[in-house]
């Protein structure tokens, strides 16, 4: 097995371990073990790149670094230009919470919820107490990895430019920061932990990480609204809410012991960034005991077989389904998207953007000038950011925890796996798309008034339109066909095009408005282009 580079600096401290009633060398080999799996296992962030044979021993996480090294860049002129260190370091931190924070939820929940070790491990000679340190180190281990590939460079020039004070601020609060992430975590999983058991469990914990997803997302504009730009300077006003938004804690020691402000917001800011991750640390190790005991629940699948029945599935199969195979299809696509707990956590995600993107760009409009102002514009084009979320999904569309049941495709007695396509592409539509579409479309009309509605309906038929060129992300292989762990997309490169066709669509959009009786005439070429397009999307392509 291989030797790595963090256990051989973790013999430094094996003094140390041994004086706490750690067995040393078991829980090197447990974390030799681990590290050696997470070299089998893709990031979330290569998620975009083209399918390659990987080298036996290769792990992905460490050559995942060099996309958070090229993510670090944007963090640059934080560090760098100006004095307003709150601002700044505010705005630093919010972002590395936020890159550290998605990906613990994407690639780590696993780690934190895993409980086939134990399993395994205690009915061995194995310490308790030395499984739980190596499970500890273990997340330690890549978030030391992350945190420095996403701060390293930054820190580096903000020390040349700001002294070494700087940079020591600037480590400890990286420290405190991924303590806060570990803790809050582990804290909301223990609480769910607590009221819930078996496959609801784990429904509801998929739904806390998208919402966390969301929730961080959203909690990048409240953090920006706690600073305004008054005649090209940025000031910063006082307010109760912002004890509740962590970033500006930690940007607040810069402005304390570099820029020498010491009123009350700075110093309790300054407190709380201190003292808020230390408490949090004590309360999880007191629940410690606790979150091991009830993450066993996770084994437990009682009452979790049975799945809600949708009445109303059968009367939209009749509608938007012609054959019997695709209705067949439809409903066996249903199924799998409401039960796939990883789809659920890579799409849902996406799906939170595409809602709240809309109103983010328009809240800033209303900032900029008023809310007149807005409802005498075009801003209803906004509209367009709930179709952000197509390529992603209908390229996840090829996955599955249970992939290898494809082999059914090949025993159905089908001429043609048409209907499985276009089966697969209608129930995203109907299912994911659709409910976002119509709740911005409502809100949308309430806002600028029936008079967009021949434009939403433009925008409905683009996103079909659109979906069916996305779909070429399925060409060359089956629906829910391949693995999860194995879920390498059809390219950055193809990702970044679509979103481009995507611009396009919306900036001809744009530009009919201008044009008299434009957007029905308009609506009537798409409805026509959508139907051809859709009919002859898999004649000819899917063929046994």
């Amino acid at each position: 097995m291989k030797n790595f580079r963090t256990l051989r600096l973790l013999d430094l401290f094996r003094g140390l371990f041994e004086s706490f009633g750690i067995n040393y060398t078991v829980m090197r080999r447990i974390l030799a073990v681990k590290l050696t799996m997470d070299g089998r296992r893709t990031p979330t962030i290569f998620n975009q790149q083209t399918k390659k044979k990987k080298k036996p021993e290769e792990n992905g996480f460490m050559k995942s670094l060099g996309m958070y090294v090229l993510l670090s860049l944007m963090l640059i002129p934080f560090t760098i230009l100006g004095s307003n260190f709150l601002y700044q370091m505010s705005i630093f931190y919010g972002i590395v919470m936020f890159l550290v924070m998605t990906s613990m939820i994407s690639d780590f929940s696993n780690v934190l919820l895993d409980v086939r070790d134990k399993a395994i491990l205690l009915t061995k000679p194995v310490n308790k107490k030395s499984l739980n340190v190596a499970k500890t180190i273990h997340i330690c281990i890549y978030l030391i990895y992350l945190t420095t590939a996403l701060t390293a460079i930054p820190l580096i020039i903000g020390t040349y430019r700001h002294g070494v004070l700087f940079l020591l601020l600037g480590v400890i609060g990286l420290v405190l920061v991924n303590l806060l992430i570990v803790v809050v975590t582990a804290i909301i999983y223990y609480f769910i932990l607590r009221f819930f058991d078996g496959e609801k469990l784990k429904d509801i914990i998929n739904y806390v990480q998208i919402g966390l997803s969301v929730s961080i997302a959203v909690g990048y504009q409240v953090l920006a609204r706690s600073f305004s730009v008054v005649e090209m300077n940025i000031t910063f006003t006082p307010s109760w809410w912002q004890f509740l938004i962590p970033p500006i804690w930690f940007g607040a020691p810069f402005e304390l012991f570099l820029q020498h402000q010491s009123d009350f917001y700075i110093i309790s800011f300054s407190l709380l960034a201190l003292f808020i991750p230390i408490i949090a640390i004590i309360i999880y190790s007191r629940m410690m005991p606790s979150f091991e005991r009830n993450l066993q629940k996770l084994t437990n699948n009682s009452g979790g077989s049975s799945r809600k029945k949708h009445w109303w599935i059968n009367g939209l199969v009749n509608v938007i389904c012609r054959s019997k195979e695709e209705k067949i299809f439809f409903r066996f696509a249903d199924n799998m998207m409401r039960n796939e707990r990883e789809f659920r956590l890579k799409v849902y995600p996406a799906l939170g953007m595409s809602l709240i993107f809309p109103f983010i760009f328009m809240f800033n409009e209303i900032q900029m000038n008023s809310f007149a102002h807005l409802v005498s514009s075009k801003w209803y084009l906004a509209v367009y950011f709930s179709c952000l979320m197509i390529p992603n999904a209908v390229a996840m569309l090829k996955y599955s925890g249970k992939y290898k049941g494809a082999w059914i495709y090949q025993t159905a007695p089908l001429q043609s796996l048409a209907p499985l396509y276009s089966a697969v592409l209608k129930v995203f539509i109907s299912n994911l798309f659709l409910p976002i579409y119509i709740i911005i479309s409502a809100i949308f009309i309430g806002i600028f008034g029936l008079k967009i509605i021949d434009d939403l309906l433009v925008v409905l038929v683009t996103a079909i339109l659109f979906t069916i060129i996305c779909s070429n992300y399925l060409k060359g292989t089956l629906p829910f066909s391949e693995s999860f762990e194995d879920a390498l997309q059809s390219g950055g490169l193809k990702v970044i095009l679509a979103l481009l066709c995507l611009a396009v669509f919306a900036g001809i959009h744009f530009a009919i408005t201008f044009i008299p009786f434009g957007v029905p005439i308009y609506l009537i070429i798409l409805i026509m282009i959508t139907i051809f397009s859709w009919k002859h999307a898999y004649r000819t392509v899917w063929k046994f």
